[in-house]
């Protein structure tokens, strides 16, 4: 009889604890669910920190100051160089923007009178949605509530901004107020892996911030020079934006590459053909020499497993999400591997996407029995 119901409280303790540890689990997801704006914005900080840090570090030991000061001098370099290439091409840029405002409209009519020549591009056409009411709809309040809102979202980006540079270089001044922090919440006997964990998230973030940032510059660079040679208007402005959104994988590219092809197709179809050709062969050779090389010192993100977790954080999150998913996806793998894979499987090989040197920082090129 003892026996016996020893066993239904044992039964009973591992039910409550079964409930315990669902509720804890749905909480959680909700507590994530009302703050992934906070989330997000948190991430895109420690990320610029990375960043920050990525460049401080070395520049500290090679001019010997000490870390701190050496994130502050490279933030203000930052600041520096964005300011001055921004009085340096802000004009020009500008210029080409409202150019490009005007010219945008007329080379999609152009291209649409070009396609309606064609059975297939009639029908597209007849497909596409009427604009035409939409201008009687607008009254006088709808505007000015329209203008509120744009005015009110672009103050919350602008906030957003302040706010995420200012913990980003609270972050990367005194990194280890933080990693301490949060390594202290598990036990005793699991810190040092947390730590081991945290160390190795952060060097793929460095490497992948470092690789992205030259790969952005090789496209600009190259989309400017190659436009420039075809003759194509506005070849800095799409240059610029090419470089940006090269920042997004997969999508990036599809969407630098429209406002070229429009601009191009005023002159005509041919000249926007060699443009998709231009914008084709940077993205082979980015994909295939520039994007290999750096992989070799970062997480190598499979593209269908990217483009999956973009389209999903596009849907809750919206644009934010597809810039950040690269990133985080990056930072989602080095922690399956390195917890579940390895600590939980006991799986102690290294991994196709992850280089060895990224998950043990302190691993040697050339080790000695």
């Amino acid at each position: 009889m003892a026996k016996d119901l020893e066993i239904e409280r044992t039964f009973s303790q591992k039910v409550l604890a079964a409930v315990g540890i669902v509720v804890a689990a749905a909480l959680l997801l909700l507590l994530v669910y009302f703050t992934i704006d906070v989330i997000m914005l948190l991430f895109s900080a420690a990320l610029f920190a990375v960043f920050l840090r990525g460049f401080a570090v070395p520049l500290s030991r090679y001019i010997r100051i000490p870390e701190a000061a050496g994130v502050l001098l490279v933030f203000v370099l930052v600041l520096v160089v964005a300011a001055g290439g921004i009085a340096m091409l802000a004009p020009s840029v500008a210029k080409q923007v409202q150019v490009l405002r005007v010219e945008l409209p007329l080379s999609a009519q152009k291209a649409a009178a070009f396609i309606s020549q064609y059975d297939w591009g009639r029908t597209l056409i007849d497909q596409m949605p009427s604009t035409q009411g939409i201008i009687e709809k607008v009254d006088v309040s709808s505007l000015l509530s329209g203008v509120g809102g744009v005015f009110s979202s672009t103050v919350g980006i602008v906030g957003n901004l302040f706010i995420g540079i200012l913990i980003a270089v609270y972050i990367a001044v005194e990194p280890k107020v933080y990693i301490n922090g949060f390594v202290r919440l598990f036990s005793i006997h699991k810190r040092k892996r947390a730590s081991e964990v945290l160390d190795a998230v952060g060097e793929t973030l460095r490497w992948w911030l470092i690789g992205k940032a030259g790969s952005m510059l090789f496209i600009g660079v190259l989309t400017w020079i190659g436009l420039s040679i075809l003759g194509v208007p506005l070849a800095l402005t799409l240059g610029l934006i090419a470089a940006l959104l090269s920042f997004i994988p997969n999508f990036g590219p599809i969407l630098s590459v429209l406002p070229a092809l429009l601009v191009a197709f005023v002159d005509t179809p041919i000249k926007a053909a060699y443009v998709a050709g231009l914008y084709l062969g940077i993205q082979l050779i980015e994909s295939y020499l520039v994007t290999p090389y750096i992989e070799r010192e970062t997480v190598s993100l499979p593209p269908a497993l990217t483009m999956v977790f973009q389209l999903a954080l596009v849907v809750t999150l919206g644009f934010a999400g597809m810039v950040l998913a690269a990133p985080l996806l990056a930072v989602i793998l080095v922690i399956a591997h390195m917890v579940y894979v390895q600590d939980v499987l006991g799986d102690k090989e290294g991994s196709e996407l992850i280089p060895a040197d990224v998950l043990d920082p302190d691993i040697e090129e050339n080790p000695t029995e």
